[in-house]
């Protein structure tokens, strides 16, 4: 018994692993510079009352992104400093209305105040579908257990796009897509096999994202 287990949760983890793609339009392939005082700012894109990025994404490509060249300043910081105008309902979908807000002298003493060079608009979900399979479990007189073998896929699509608040231009999109199958399998406990969907597109995301910039040397 316990050899069969070992096969059939060798068999399964073989295929755990997620499928990432990432996709990258950058004009020129040219690196935005940034100095050591600027820093990035990662909004996740939201629509007040049924849609909203999620927050453990966001900040997880955050930390992706962080490092010695690169200050990553915080979403919910940022959205305070400039309250309303990055709320859900009022925030710039375009490079148009951001253009207009920019004229606000307001708005743009507090971004230069924050020493915010550009921001990174994040939107996307991980979604979990085709489910199949069944896990039964039971108590008895001689003791319990489960039985049965399910499994579902899972998917992250997430997409990037990054503005220069300075030149108030569109500088590169990233989209990332990871997909692959988890399973959970019924042998006398629930043996969940996992495939880290999220966190591969979140890794991906995160390092491309980061070689977009480099430290401007020049003083």
């Amino acid at each position: 018994m316990n050899k069969l287990l070992a096969l059939c949760c060798a068999t399964l983890l073989a295929g755990c692993g997620a499928t990432t793609t990432i996709d990258e339009y950058r004009p020129n392939n040219q690196i935005m510079e940034i100095n050591g005082e600027e820093s990035v700012v990662i909004l996740g894109r939201r629509d007040a009352g049924h849609y909203d990025t999620d927050r453990e994404f966001i900040d997880c490509v955050a930390s992706k992104m962080e490092g010695a060249d690169i200050g990553v300043f915080p979403e919910q910081q940022f959205v305070d400093a400039i309250y309303p105008w990055f709320e859900p309902r009022t925030a710039p979908k375009g490079l148009k209305r951001l253009t207009r807000l920019m004229e606000d002298p307001a708005i743009k003493q507090q971004i230069e105040r924050n020493h915010i060079r550009y921001l990174v608009w994040l939107d996307g979900s991980t979604e979990t579908h085709d489910k199949g399979g069944s896990i039964s479990c039971a108590i008895g007189p001689g003791g319990g257990g489960c039985f049965g073998f399910a499994q579902w896929e899972k998917s992250s699509i997430y997409e990037a796009i990054v503005w220069d608040l300075t030149n108030l231009t569109e500088k590169g999109r990233l989209r990332v897509d990871s997909s692959g199958t988890s399973y959970l399998l019924g042998v006398v406990a629930p043996i969940p096999l996992l495939t880290p969907v999220k966190n591969d597109a979140c890794a991906s995301l995160g390092t491309q994202l980061k070689q977009f910039f480099t430290l401007d040397q020049v003083q």
